[in-house]
């Protein structure tokens, strides 16, 4: 079992005195929005259903020392058991307990691996310190203890629990509990020779960090290994830390540019030879997005896909010999994704696949021996998402929403796909819904929030659906919410031609007139990777735009097609090769429609967006100059060719393919159109969406003397951070640049 990284900051919150209560406030400030800690969340977790299905654990404070005692409960009686005390997670020469970050038990329940000590790589902290702790003895030991600090990632138990397997400075090691002997799989790691993890892209696109796994046996690990001497670097450049300029290298693969060379091994946890899978191909044009052992120690499976994203061939792989066999083929005309559903029936004979192939997202049973599919989905809705299948009982678990694509729900259906879909999650819990199950599906936990609503945690059992207690309730914090002064807050759908339809928001002020006319601000997103226009509770984002409807600004928001609404497969890929030009469109028609409501006054109507919302807040005020006054666009793409190959080739195509649409796509192509109020802000340590692109962006504007505001931040990454007091300098920024080009107060209608 592999440990899931959790936020190191929530550890420490809960290891913090309770929040004190808040003065019930009902006008919002940007300091206590971004300053105060008036709306911080209550959380649960994290906690792990135990596979015996015995019931779960989870971390809860001390009462005797600042450190997280590890209890197990009943769900159904609610009764616990404390575990692990924090007492037992002091390690030698510390007079403090380990601050426990995440854990994973061992297959037989008589050791807990530790993570603790993390620090950040790229986005999450996914490198840190290990320590295995054997419950009956108390004794703790750290694993990898002569490795630099905080250098492992991603350790593991090995299936019998004798073994921890872990990641070092881009090489495999394997340690033996009892004695501490260590084993070095790999040797010759370099920066851009990665064993067991992964280069930037693959992490930021792919969504992989893990790069390896134990077979079922624990006699071999299989792994990635990662080639990116070829890729040209990135450099950042650090300004202000040290009295001369530092770099940061990164190897990243721009779209058309030379990708890393990626494959898959096979070594024996006792180290020797690596057996290579012989797959075929330019490693160089090709990714393996997903890797995983069959339920055998014989053959793994991986996930292969061409350069353009829009063939994924399931292979099997044998571990002894390399040689490989294609399984499934699944393809699209604009782009397959990469199938994190994949689940096996019947000891491997069967396994689930997702796919898009009929129009919907649907899931399919194949037939492992000759490749037959079986849809088990028959239905015109898309399934967002595999929450649990239930073989022995034949029940699949998912998440969908066939009315509101707003929204989510869990449901059920059989296994072979008989009868139909059946709701489980109540009326009661509209909005958003995520559920943790239990390995035997008799048990969730369910998270729901809704829009302006903060999030519940609550223990269900299933498929009653009946709340055995609340884990979560986030009491105060809905209590400050609510004591908010709000307008209505409504959701609002537009007919704009040839059968599409958007889904939008609306935020009123406080004291709304209808007979008066008010200045209006969206909020835009609009690229494949999400979605803006949801029914759940969106913190600090939701309490600025809050902010904004009190100062008397409308505030709206409409996903365009292309972004992943469960709307069916033509919604999403109707994009491909014209990223920028339909969502712009759209979101322009979006525009004419809504200006025409009668409170809403047409000269006074700003867009703001980030990353992707940033390069359309370009597009839009380039474009279509005469249906906004002022733009704020944050850390934009400006020029699709500058972003990472994986992300944009995927939804752009190749440039071989699709040149025209990158150059048409682009917002940088059409600085001529801006005649409005346009601020850029950038960080420029952003790895992601690099400060270059704003940067030629620049020159542009500059050539063609179109005059605008910048900011920049130093060294801040994508998200605009780090630095004390930066997120509350950022919206303080965008807030006063809104009110001077986009002035607030009703007005009568004209």
């Amino acid at each position: 079992m592999s440990l899931r990284k959790t936020s190191f900051f929530l550890v420490l919150a809960l290891l913090a005195a309770p929040f004190a209560a808040t003065a019930q406030q009902a006008e919002l400030t940007l300091e206590r929005i971004f300053a105060s800690g008036d709306f911080s969340s209550d959380f649960f977790g994290p906690a792990r259903w135990l596979s015996d299905g015995s019931g779960y654990s989870t971390v809860e404070r001390s009462p005797t020392v600042r450190g997280l005692d590890l209890v197990n409960y009943d769900p159904s009686t609610g009764s616990s058991e404390v575990l692990v005390r924090a007492e037992l997670l002091i390690a030698s020469g510390r007079n403090q307990p380990l601050i426990l970050e995440d854990y994973a038990w061992s297959d037989d329940g008589s050791k807990l691996l530790v993570y603790a000590n993390s620090e950040r790589v790229w986005r999450l902290n996914s490198r840190g310190d290990y320590w295995v702790l054997d419950v009956a003895s108390g004794k703790l030991q750290q694993v990898g203890a002569d490795r630099p600090e905080s250098t492992l990632m991603f350790a593991k138990f090995s299936p019998q629990g004798d073994r921890v397997a872990y990641v070092s400075e881009n090489d495999l090691f394997v340690e033996r509990i009892s004695d501490g002997s260590v084993t070095r799989l790999t040797t010759g790691a370099s920066p851009t020779l990665i064993r067991g993890n992964f280069d930037w892209a693959y992490e930021e696109e792919f969504g992989i960090r893990d790069g390896f796994r134990w077979s079922p046996d624990g006699t071999r690990i299989a792994y990635w290994e990662s080639d990116a001497s070829d890729v040209r670097d990135f450099l950042l450049i650090n300004d202000t830390d040290s009295l001369y300029p530092t770099l940061t290298h990164i190897p990243y693969p721009k779209v058309g540019e030379t990708l890393s060379s990626v494959r898959v091994g096979v070594i024996s946890a006792e180290g020797g030879e690596t057996v290579w899978a012989q797959v075929p191909g330019d490693a160089q044009n090709n990714y393996i997005a997903r890797m995983e052992w069959a339920p055998n120690a014989r053959e793994l499976v991986i996930q292969h896909l061409n350069r353009a994203q829009n063939r994924n061939d399931l292979m099997a792989i044998d571990a002894s010999t390399g040689a490989t066999e294609v399984v499934f083929t699944d393809s699209d005309p604009a782009w397959v994704d990469v199938v994190d559903d994949m689940l096996w029936l019947d000891d491997g004979a069967r396994f689930t696949w997702v796919s898009e192939k009929d129009g919907w997202r649907h899931v399919y049973v194949v037939d492992r021996a000759d490749g037959s599919e079986k849809l088990i989905t028959p239905w015109a809705f898309d399934v967002v998402s595999i929450s649990l299948i239930d073989a022995e009982g034949g029940w699949l678990y998912y998440i969908a929403s066939p009315e509101n694509p707003t929204q989510r729900y869990l449901y059920r259906s059989r296994l072979d796909g008989s009868g139909e879909p059946e709701r489980l999650t109540p009326a009661e819990s509209t909005g958003w819904n995520a559920y943790q199950m239990a390995a035997d599906g008799a048990w969730a936990f369910q998270t729901h929030s809704a829009f302006g609503v903060p999030r519940t945690v609550k223990l269900v059992s299933l498929p009653d659906h009946r709340v055995v207690r609340t884990m979560a309730d986030n009491t105060e914090l809905k209590a400050t919410v609510a004591a908010l002064d709000r307008g209505a807050q409504e959701f609002f759908r537009l007919e704009v031609g040839d059968g599409v339809e958007l889904d939008g928001w609306l935020i009123k002020p406080p004291g709304f007139n209808p007979s008066r006319s008010y200045p209006l601000v969206f909020f835009v997103y609009g690229e494949p990777a999400g979605t803006t226009v949801n029914d759940n509770w969106a913190g600090d984002n939701y309490l600025w735009h809050l902010y904004l409807a009190q100062q008397g600004y409308l505030v709206a928001s409409v996903d365009n097609r292309g972004t992943p609404a469960p709307k069916g497969r033509a919604w999403r890929k109707s994009v491909h090769g014209d990223i920028g030009t339909i969502a712009s469109a759209d979101q322009a028609a979006a525009n004419r429609i809504i200006r025409e409501w009668d409170f809403v006054d047409e000269e006074r109507i700003g867009i703001w967006g980030w990353s992707g919302g940033g390069s359309m807040t370009l597009n839009m005020m380039f474009r279509h100059p005469e249906l906004y006054t002022t733009g704020m666009s944050v850390a934009p793409v400006p020029d699709q060719r500058l972003y990472d190959a994986i992300y944009q080739e995927r939804y752009s195509g190749t440039l071989e393919q699709h040149a025209g649409g990158y150059l048409t796509g682009s917002p940088i192509h059409h600085v001529d159109g801006l005649t409005g109020n346009l601020l850029v802000v950038h960080g420029s340590g952003d790895d992601n969406v690099h400060y270059q692109g704003t940067e030629r962006l620049i020159n542009e504007m500059v050539a063609r003397n179109k005059q605008f505001t910048m900011m920049a931040y130093p060294n801040r990454s994508h998200g605009i951070f780090e630095g004390e007091g930066t997120s509350l300098h950022l919206r303080t920024l965008l807030t006063k640049y809104l009110m001077e080009h986009v002035p607030v107060g009703a007005r009568p209608i004209s």
